[in-house]
């Protein structure tokens, strides 16, 4: 091999080494975690907490109940014990998990063990799912806070972690797409049909009355 074919090959092999650092630095760089919450409709827990800095990701689905890979129908006709849930990813070195647990606390009604809002039944209520034991002393601290503010019983069960399924590509984003949907306000871009929706529903209303200037997307 000559001299300038050594220097290729030596200059070729430093810059993996590098690269291969830069790539380790990167995927190091993240301290990524997840969270799966139920609170009510999925769609407005993603919308919420996408919101968030540090959150990577919110995806709408379905956890906590006995039926694989369960159809949106399915939950919502009910008998299959599952929630309609959003498992949250996040970095935990941007964001903690216990500033989420704050959030979603305070971004639905905890006192209400029927549904949420508008929405009624077992699909609907909240949960917290806890995969670890520190996980779930998290997530009961957080719900003792709630109380402790609200000056109420907070019914919100702190549960085990089970398979998350997540819903059909319909579901996700939905409150930013830009499908034509037939509601019953009539026509409407998925984006339109959302806040109609969250409107009429009367989340944020509700939100608002139990939280005041501490309901965070209400407020925001």
């Amino acid at each position: 091999m000559s001299k300038r074919e050594t220097l290729k090959s030596m200059a070729l092999a430093g810059m993996i080494v590098v690269g291969f650092v830069a790539q380790s630095k990167t995927a190091h760089a993240e301290n990524l975690q997840t969270l799966t919450v139920a609170g009510g409709c999925f769609w407005c827990v993603e919308a919420d907490f996408e919101k968030v800095r540090g959150v990577k990701e919110a995806v709408s689905g379905f956890t906590g109940g006995t039926v694989a890979n369960p159809t949106y129908n399915q939950v919502t006709s009910g008998g299959t014990g599952h929630y309609e849930a959003v498992q949250i990813t996040f970095d935990a070195d941007v964001v903690s998990r216990d500033a989420l647990l704050d959030l979603f606390f305070r971004s639905v009604d905890p006192t209400d063990a029927g549904g949420q809002f508008c929405d009624r039944g077992e699909s609907y209520r909240t949960a917290i799912f806890a995969s670890t034991s520190a996980e779930g002393r998290a997530a009961s601290a957080a719900k003792a806070k709630a109380a402790a503010e609200l000056g109420q019983a907070v019914v919100t069960p702190i549960l085990g972690a089970s398979e998350f399924y997540p819903a059909d590509a319909y579901h996700q984003d939905y409150y930013k797409g830009r499908q034509l949907v037939i509601t019953r306000f009539g026509p409407k871009r998925q984006a339109s049909a959302y806040k109609a929706y969250r409107e009429a529903c009367g989340r944020d209303a509700r939100v608002k009355e139990l939280w005041g200037n501490d309901a965070p997307f209400v407020n925001s």
